[in-house]
């Protein structure tokens, strides 16, 4: 068989060689355009001698190899560096076929480290098991430091893999501003640890230790996996965190292991195909559903040493015959025109995309996953202008928000937006994204569940779809200071600065503690820039909250203080209960609020504000609305930064001054029955 095969491989190369001599490459000017292409023209002999050419070369090549191309790239195993880590089914990557593996399972080899991206995480692999189906990896950016570039909680892709027994969560605390000197017998504290350009304290509390009645506020938490024996040494103190963290922790994939070892012990490789989301068995001949039909044969090791020569013989031959066909292909395609149908320009916007930000974006499920997790969609919480949203529950029973997309009508902008955005952020005042689904015009995304709902039930008097609970003083107060965190993390502290252009009530959800999270970045912009000036065509955002720069750039340049602008106007509105524009009020000079209640402060009058008693609450209220006051000044050079916001929220109203009055003219007052218009 080998000596059959030596002798077609210098026939068919002789072939070759003579028909590319022979037929010189200026044929292809002879050939009709495909743009023009008609039947008739299929008659050309140009195309006559092509097709033949083509159909003898593939012929001849398949004959050629003997062996499956893919058994062949699938026996042999790949080594990463030093460590000698055997990469097997289910894992792929390097250079190993993403046919040899399960999508997810992707292995990357940097400077010699295998490493596995999930989640916007990426994992060092310190250990593969493939017959306990376990893999021990490490958090790359803790690797022998506790001080990362930028902080975000682990996060693992839950579909494929799961926390393998016996690990614990460590919690690390940074910046934080403790009741007392915790000393150095039951905490353990780090100084100095430089995060985001930013000096700060690390902060960990053994188990034994109570951490909540210690800490008043921290500006970050971080979440790291570990193994069990490990944690157990490091509360003893015989051991280091970064010698905790550097043992790394253990997962298990979540597949079926039957299968696979049929399919070995009958003589194959295991791989999978992605066109039909079926498992595969390569052989030697052919592709099977489950095991070869050959006799099982010898091991692993004996076989490839038998076909090693052979394999090598018949790789170099397709490899040769396959890239003159695809040459060919090319200059027919793309030198004379395209023949096939284009995809819509936003299916390959989204595509790209996803293709670029995968190891950044989070978990890509089905259009069929999506319909399971939410009941085929039975449980609707709300609705906005990008789509619907829909209760569901996660395959490890964790309850998420489904907002499933209307058809865009651009070329996907505010679903790309909303994925790299929130992929790139992880804050306790930013709404999680856990996954996303794009099959086509079929769009959702999947989020954290947040019981409380949005903000808006909260606080407007007059809404139908207000609840009868009013939120106590000093819980409105502690949402404001969170959603300012919130924002002074996307302006200084992500890892790229973004700016939402969105801020309203409508897009800050509540959990269950009242916590607030900043949600829906369809309109979130990104800047690399410090000052994060941004260039735009069109105006964007809901009117009542959009700056003045951002409609009209005589105002100013479009930046982060366009989200403070935003903030400043809902905080009045947090204060007021109702529209900032309302024409229901008894009295003209109270329909635009801002003015108003400027005016009040101003020369001192009582508020008169619902539940307003002791003067710890006076303070709480003030302090709020002299801050929405400078926030929605009309210069965005006068406005604070978020980073200010939060020093004013969190400190005394010594020294804060009244702001000037905000010179864009009040509405005039409506008819009555007519519906509230902005106006400037």
């Amino acid at each position: 068989m080998s000596s059959h095969n030596e002798t077609s491989n210098g026939i068919s190369f002789t072939f070759i060689t003579a028909f590319i001599v022979v037929y010189p490459y200026s044929y292809l000017d002879h050939l009709p355009t495909f743009s023009s292409f008609n039947f008739s023209q299929m008659m050309h002999p140009h195309y006559f001698s092509i097709i033949f050419f083509l159909t003898f070369i593939f012929n001849t090549q398949t004959s050629l190899c003997a062996d499956d191309i893919r058994y062949i790239n699938c026996s042999l195993p790949v080594y990463c560096g030093d460590q000698s880590i055997e990469i097997n089914y289910p894992f792929w990557g390097v250079n190993r076929p993403d046919y040899c593996g399960q999508p997810g399972f992707q292995i990357e080899c940097q400077e010699g480290v295998p490493k596995i991206n999930m989640m916007s995480n990426t994992f060092r692999i310190l250990h593969i098991n493939s017959t306990t189906q376990t893999l021990k990896v490490a958090r790359d950016d803790f690797w022998s430091s506790i001080c990362p570039a930028y902080l975000f909680n682990t996060t693992l892709d839950f579909t494929r893999f799961s926390y393998a027994p016996e690990q614990r969560n460590l919690t690390l605390y940074y910046g934080c501003a403790l009741r007392s000197d915790p000393g150095r017998g039951s905490y353990i504290v780090y100084p100095d640890c430089v995060v985001n350009d930013t000096s700060m304290d690390v902060f960990y509390a053994p188990q034994s230790a109570p951490v909540d009645p210690l800490i008043v506020r921290c500006n970050s938490s971080v979440i790291v996996p570990v193994l069990e024996t490990a944690a157990q040494e490091l509360d003893q103190h015989r051991n280091t965190i970064n010698v905790t963290l550097d043992e790394g922790f253990e997962l298990q994939w979540n597949l079926g292991s039957d299968q696979c070892n049929t399919c070995v012990n009958s003589g194959g490789f295991c791989g999978y195909n992605s066109t039909e989301s079926l498992f595969v068995c390569f052989c030697r001949d052919q592709p099977n559903a489950i095991e070869c039909s050959s006799s099982p044969g010898t091991p692993a090791d004996e076989r490839k040493k038998k076909t090693t020569s052979s394999n090598l013989k018949a790789v170099a031959t397709c490899v040769v015959g396959l890239g003159i066909v695809m040459f060919l292909s090319i200059l027919l395609i793309v030198g004379r025109g395209r023949f096939w149908k284009k995809k819509t320009e936003d299916d390959k916007t989204v595509e790209a995309f996803i293709r670029n930000y995968s190891s950044l974006a989070s978990s890509r499920y089905s259009y069929y996953d999506v319909k399971k997790m939410t009941t085929s969609f039975r449980d609707k919480l709300g609705q906005g202008g990008f789509g619907d949203v829909y209760k569901g529950m996660l395959s490890d029973g964790r309850l998420v928000a489904v907002k499933v997309l209307k058809v865009s009508k651009g070329n996907g902008e505010e679903f790309i937006n909303e994925v790299v955005s929130m992929s790139r952020t992880s804050h306790v005042n930013i709404v999680a994204l856990l996954g996303f689904c794009f099959e086509k015009e079929k769009r959702a995304l999947i989020y954290e569940f947040m019981s409380n709902g949005s903000l808006e039930k909260f606080i407007y008097d007059n809404e139908p779809s207000s609840v009868t609970r009013k939120l106590e003083w000093e819980t409105v107060s502690h949402i404001v200071v969170g959603i300012a965190r919130g924002l002074e993390y996307l302006h200084r502290r992500c890892n790229i600065r973004i700016v939402h252009f969105d801020i309203k009530p409508h897009n800050i959800l509540l959990d269950e503690d009242f916590c607030p999270k900043i949600s829906d970045f369809g309109l979130a912009k990104q800047s690399n820039t410090k000052e994060s000036i941004i260039s735009m065509s069109v105006a964007r955002g809901t009117a009542g909250y959009i700056a003045p720069e951002v409609f009209c750039r005589n105002f100013g340049e479009v930046s982060h203080k366009s989200d403070v602008y935003s903030y400043g106007m809902m905080v009045l509105e947090m204060i007021g209960g109702r529209k900032n524009i309302d024409v229901g009020v008894s009295h003209t000079s109270q329909i635009y609020f801002p003015h108003w209640i400027h005016k009040c402060v101003e020369s001192g009058k009582d508020l008169e504000l619902h539940g307003v008693v002791t003067d710890e609450e006076k303070e709480i209220v003030k302090k709020m609305i002299l801050v929405g006051l400078w926030c929605i000044q009309t210069n965005p050079s006068n406005r604070p930064t978020k980073t200010k916001v939060v020093e004013i929220l969190e400190g005394s109203l010594e020294n804060l001054e009244v702001p000037p009055k905000p010179y864009l003219s009040s509405p005039t007052r409506l008819p009555q029955h007519s519906s509230p218009t902005s106006s400037t």
